[in-house]
Formats: C-alpha cells, structure tokens, sequence
C-alpha cells in the first residue's frame, strides 16, 4: 500500500483539526450542564487541570527548544503519520461520544450535580472514564505524527492527572452513588474495557 499521500505537515494540522473539533464541542456543550452540589477544591482541581494544559503546551509547543525532549523517538514516515493521524481521530471521536453520554452530568472538575445520573450506557457501559481514554489515544496519536519524546512525556503527564483526577470522581461517585457505584465498577474498567476470562 502506498503511503505517501500524506506529509508530516498534512497530519500535523489535521491532529490540530481534530483538537479544535474537541474543543468546540465541549465549549457548546458547556451551556447545557446541571448546576452543582458539591466540588472538589481549587487546589485539587489546579493539581490536574495545570498538569493536563502542560502536557497539551509540551506535545504542541514547536516554537520552544526543548533539548533532550525534542529526541525524535518514532521513524519519520508517511506510514507512522497516517496511524497517528487514525489514533488521533479514534480518540477525538471516543472523546465526544463519551461527552455526549454524559450530557448534563458532565463537568470539567470533579463535581456532584444537582440530580446527578450514574451514566452507564454508552462507553460507559465497559469503560469509567472513557473521556479519559479518549484524549489520552489522541494525544498518543499526535505524539506519533510529532515524533519526539517531548510527546510521549506529555501523554505520561496527561494519564498521571487522569489517574488521580479519575480517583476523586470515583470517591466522589461511590459517595453518592454506594453500592450501585460499586456494581459499575466491578464491571469497567477505569479507561480500557475490563477483560474477564
């Protein structure tokens, strides 16, 4: 097959398309959430917010010389840009599927609503935060066309705020939810689908 239809520059800015799309979507999306009952703390919520808009400034700060980071660690190839080109669309996609699941339950920090709904439908069916899953693929994806390690450290520093961000909700879930929050997570996993044999 051939691959060279597509250049690096060509996949750059179509991942950057991509990451637009994502963030019109939860912009519109804003208007329509539940008001709140109770929040996670401003320190707890910077603790993971500053560590995710760092990693999104490292994978795509190209005016920077990031020395050692700046190590391109993946081949420079139409075939590498095109998969990640794929994985950043896939996770884009994740990523807005999962958000239109939650509807108005959705909230950027770690709160309660006003009529919170354990969402076990869609995604979340197999998968407890799959918004997570989802921007963490993309990121990975876009790492891929970048090439550099500074992306790959990035999409480490996006999963370790996920982790813990996803850690609190969860506290926060079986709060409020007990024993039926205990049910969905013995069934899901935290962001991949949970195997049983």
């Amino acid at each position: 097959m051939r691959w060279d239809w597509l250049t690096a520059p060509e996949a750059w800015h179509g991942a950057a398309y991509l990451w637009q799309l994502l963030g019109l979507v939860w912009l519109v999306m804003f208007f329509r959430i539940k008001r709140a009952k109770r929040l996670e703390g401003w320190g707890e919520r910077a603790q993971h917010e500053l560590l995710v808009l760092f990693a999104f400034w490292l994978l795509f700060a190209d005016y920077w010389n990031w020395g050692w980071l700046d190590h391109r660690v993946t081949p420079d190839v139409p075939r590498v840009w095109a998969t990640g080109l794929a994985l950043t669309a896939v996770g884009v996609g994740i990523a807005i599927w999962a958000r239109l699941s939650l509807g108005s339950n959705w909230s950027g920090m770690v709160t309660l609503k006003k009529d919170h709904e354990l969402i076990s439908t869609g995604l979340y069916r197999w998968i407890r935060h799959p918004i997570y899953t989802g921007i963490l693929l993309g990121m990975a994806g876009t790492a891929l066309i970048a090439g550099h390690l500074r992306g790959w450290f990035a999409t480490a520093l996006a999963l370790m705020a996920f982790y813990f961000k996803a850690r609190r909700e969860e506290r926060f879930l079986r709060e409020e939810f007990g024993s039926n929050f205990d049910a969905h997570a013995r069934r899901t996993g935290m962001f991949l689908p949970k195997w049983t044999v």
